[in-house]
């Protein structure tokens, strides 16, 4: 004899119940899809560098309400453009010791700085985003007024 399961329509999300905030690991792998860390939504970025102000999905607004905010999106970014271009002088410094090729490294080495902090761009907003959301879920923030 076999069971009928009968299965319930899932409820409509009502706007004023939270949304329910992800392990730190799931904010951390949506951010590195360019997706958006509380509910994994996509479509944050309307070109390339110009990201929407609040995701289309959940309704999270990407400034979080600070003045100079983007400062952690910009050290994200130079952390990560250095770090892969360091990497990558090193590597091939040691692969090809005794005679590493200066004259190629002394070229690519300032296109790489100038090229990696472009495609790293769109990953440290989100990433930055998602530290946000690990140090700071949101609904813990102090609505302040200015005086």
């Amino acid at each position: 004899m076999k069971r009928r399961i009968l299965m319930a329509p899932a409820p409509e999300r009502s706007p004023e119940l939270p949304w329910p905030m992800p392990r730190r690991r799931t904010l951390f792998l949506r951010a590195v899809q360019r997706h958006c860390p509380r509910c994994g939504g996509g479509h944050l970025f309307r070109r390339w560098i110009v990201m929407a102000d609040q995701c289309p999905t959940c309704g999270l607004a990407f400034t979080r309400g600070e003045s100079g905010y983007q400062l952690g999106a910009m050290w994200f970014n130079l952390l990560l453009a250095e770090a892969v271009s360091v990497g990558v002088f090193l590597t091939t410094v040691v692969l090809t010791w005794p005679n590493p090729p200066w004259d190629r490294l002394q070229i690519m080495g300032p296109l790489e700085a100038i090229i990696s902090p472009l495609f790293f761009y769109p990953f440290s907003k989100t990433l930055f985003l998602a530290f946000d959301l690990a140090m700071r879920p949101v609904g813990t923030l102090v609505d302040r007024q200015e005086g």
